[in-house]
């Protein structure tokens, strides 16, 4: 069983390896009518006089953050009887629990929260499970951030729709995403990505803010995204949920997992979507939502065998998206390439196949390798108007990783070399540009642990490519205990990237904008990379106040660009791109605030400040679209389960957006022109969830309850082929209030 805990701790470090932490592990057992030892599924582990806990998976197993304080843990399930067990070591090994003989009295738990910020990890972490997505409509990745104050989500143009992201002030090709650590959104599917993940299939997201480790490569600049999958010998062994929107928008998602004897598992996930209602509520005659369908497969294999030592997952995804836009009288089939009225298409077929194999030596349990390989084929073939952008990206990933120690479990390293292999092929109306990147890089990242005060990690990449030449990434992060349950966290880094500036910026060919690339002989449409150093500070307490855990943390980050590729469309005729000269950074300030108002109800509030600022061709200008600030405010409130688990849940969730500095549209004629700065604004999104047992809920939801809509959000609509035309101006909604309701049902 010792090899079984400590496979837990290697699965944790491939799958999350970009987080050194100090854990305790275990497993809870009890003992059947044959004699014989089996886990413990779902029994409560925290420590004691604290609301700091977990429970235990399937297998009975469990790990937990270690505190400095808190000396013994609680060990309790209902059926058994508790126990309070001291903390002496790092591995506890098998914790027996025994039946009650008469239950004659009530147990009482607390669950872990939802959304999660450690006291013990070295870097700056929150960790979202799949309880938290339930807290909105989240049918993809991109709307699980709604009741998150981490991240910013925003709506990229008016005609597109997509949902963009945002991290420290800038966009999201500045962010690092990553599918259980492996490369995911990047290239060809950077605008468009994040509606391809299914917010059914996520089991938990890890949102690190600065530059991350090493490990999971050099392009990390704002923030690295990780999203965990559902795995199938953990996962439901059936699950099905159905939505619909008052704007004729229907998702459909399923998951179905089989275990073939008692280490292999498999599951057959299903998504599908359509969105089919011609909405035009401001009359511009322009569609307020695309049209559109996906259908999204995936089957994934689970092998874990902790006797042996060997883990592994395989895993299969296919994707077929169809996007449609445009005026409303646009048709289809006859009006493609004409200028009779303005439309758009998108068709994106995708496939990605990966891999992951794990080995923990028997005899060496604190030594283990790991190897991560995956494929995939992305095609994009598209038009906007009369122009035209295709593009077709495959990539091929593998990175080799090797965990140990230095005389003892306070000092570990882990050492690997990967190799990248991407081609791009983009048709930009009548011009082709193709461009291979290789690379081969090696890394190396110790940690040192000290479970009484400082703690830090230290990383080093070497990197050859062909593209970006030959470099060194640095990453440090620090990790100090202050006093009792409060920690101080800084880091610094580098981060390097070569810029796809049209697969990055889609929505500026929905507009008149001529492009212009100022060429520097660099290799990235004649651009040269990106580079830029990330330096960040935080500080998180957490205290009693009238007996309830509030949380508090402030933080504060600066982006420096070395390099950058300047998008100016300060030129209402032009989206120009052109290397930095001069200065271009971004401060970030964030204040959150978390507690438990009474049992149950819970509040968050955050506050954000940015100041983002880049030298441009003609003069230093604040980054266009940023709000100056945000606050954000969060409640949820759930009723006691009753039989069968039956209960209610209320979530309410409120943003408040400074004004954002618009692009100069000076020189348009007088009705095509905007104020400088947008008015600032709220929104405010609800849901109501009805939980009738442990199998089957409904829930019922409204997003921009309050209905706000930009006005004109789309320049001289009425001549979408003149020179005015422009689409990409948007600081908020297009669309007005939406209403859904839906259910889940699990077995």
């Amino acid at each position: 069983m010792e090899i079984r805990s400590l496979l837990l701790l290697f699965l944790l470090a491939l799958g999350t390896s970009s987080q050194a932490q100090i854990q305790v592990i275990g497993k809870v057992i009890e003992f059947n009518e044959k004699g014989k030892t089996i886990g413990v599924p779902d029994a409560n582990i925290y420590w004691l006089s604290s609301t700091l806990g977990t429970v235990t998976d399937s297998l009975g197993n469990f790990k937990i953050p270690y505190h400095n304080t808190l000396r013994k843990l609680v060990i309790s399930s209902v059926g058994y009887r508790p126990d309070t067990i001291p903390v002496n070591r790092p591995n506890l090994g098998n914790i027996v629990l025994y039946t009650r003989v008469v239950l004659d009295e009530v147990v009482v738990e607390k669950e872990v929260a939802s959304l999660q910020k450690s006291l013990f990890k070295i870097q700056n972490v929150v960790s979202v499970d799949s309880r938290e997505m339930l807290k909105a409509a989240c049918c993809n990745l991109s709307e699980s951030f709604e009741t998150n104050p981490t991240v910013d989500v925003n709506i990229s143009d008016a005609v597109l729709g997509a949902k963009q992201i945002q991290m420290l002030g800038l966009n999201s090709p500045y962010l690092l995403f990553t599918q259980e650590n492996m490369p995911s959104i990047r290239g060809a599917s950077q605008v468009f990505g994040l509606s391809f993940i299914p917010g059914s299939w996520i089991d938990g997201i890890q949102i690190t803010k600065g530059a991350g480790t090493v490990i999971n490569g050099y392009e990390s600049i704002s923030g690295h995204i990780n999203s965990e999958l559902v795995k199938p010998l953990s996962d439901k062994t059936f699950f099905l949920n159905l939505y619909s929107n008052n704007y004729e928008r229907y998702e459909f998602n399923s998951r179905l997992n089989q275990t073939i004897g008692d280490n292999l598992g498999v599951g057959m996930y299903m998504h599908a979507n359509l969105r089919d209602g011609i909405i035009d509520a401001n009359g511009d005659s322009f569609l307020d939502t695309p049209l559109g369908h996906q259908v999204n497969f995936m089957n994934r294999w689970q092998y874990m065998n902790p006797q042996s030592g060997w883990v592994s997952f395989a895993t299969i995804q296919y994707l077929s998206d169809t996007k449609k836009m445009g005026q409303t009288d646009f048709d289809f089939k006859t009006d493609k390439f004409s200028n009779t009225n303005w439309g758009s298409e998108i068709n994106t077929s995708r496939m990605d196949i990966s891999a992951k194999v794990g080995y923990v030596l028997p005899d060496l349990p604190y030594e283990s390798y790991g190897l991560q390989l995956a494929y995939t084929s992305h095609n994009q073939d598209s038009y906007y108007g009369l122009s035209i952008y295709d593009i077709q990206h495959d990539s091929f990933y593998t990175n080799f990783i090797f965990n140990s120690i230095i005389g003892s479990t306070q000092h570990k390293f882990k050492t690997g070399i990967n190799f990248n292999y991407d081609t791009f092929s983009e048709l930009v109306n009548s011009t082709m540009f193709h461009r291979d990147d290789k690379l081969i890089g090696t890394f190396f990242e110790y940690t040192y642990d000290n479970l009484e005060g400082l703690s830090f990690e230290a990383g080093l990449r070497a990197d050859s490519h062909n593209n970006l030449g030959n470099f060194l990434t640095p990453r440090f992060h620090l990790r100090y205990g202050l006093w009792d349950k409060a920690s101080l966290r800084a880091s610094f880094g580098r981060g390097k990237r070569g810029a796809n500036i049209f697969a990055e910026n889609q929505q500026f060919f929905a507009s008149s904008r001529q492009i212009a690339i100022s060429e520097r002989g660099g290799n990235y449409y004649g651009l040269n990379p990106e580079k830029a150093w990330n330096y960040g500070i935080s500080f998180i307490q957490k205290l009693y106040l009238w007996n309830r855990v509030l949380d508090f943390s402030i933080d504060f980050y600066r982006t420096h660009f070395k390099d950058q590729v300047i998008v100016d469309w300060e030129n209402p005729r032009l989206i120009s791109f052109y290397n930095l000269e001069g200065t271009s950074y971004s401060n970030s300030l964030q204040l959150d605030l978390n507690y438990e108002i009474f049992k149950d109800l819970q509040l968050r509030a955050t506050y954000k400040y940015f100041h983002v600022v880049s030298d441009y061709a003609t003069e230093s200008l604040e980054k266009p679209l940023q709000p100056s600030f945000r606050i954000f405010l969060n409640t949820s409130y759930e009723t006691p389960k009753r039989n069968e688990g039956s209960q209610w849940r209320f979530d309410l969730t409120g943003n408040w957006l400074g004004r954002q500095r618009l692009p100069d549209t000076s020189t348009n004629p007088q009705q095509f022109r905007l104020p400088s700065h947008s008015p600032a604004y709220g929104l405010i999104n609800a849901q109501v969830t009805k939980v009738f047992s442990n199998t089957f809920e409904m829930y019922v939801g409204g997003e921009n309850i309050g209905n706000f809509t930009q006005e004109r959000p789309i320049l001289s609509n009425a001549a979408p082929f003149g020179s005015y035309f422009d689409s990409t101006i948007v600081y908020g909604p297009v669309l007005e209030s939406a209403y859904y309701v839906g259910f889940r049902y699990k077995i």
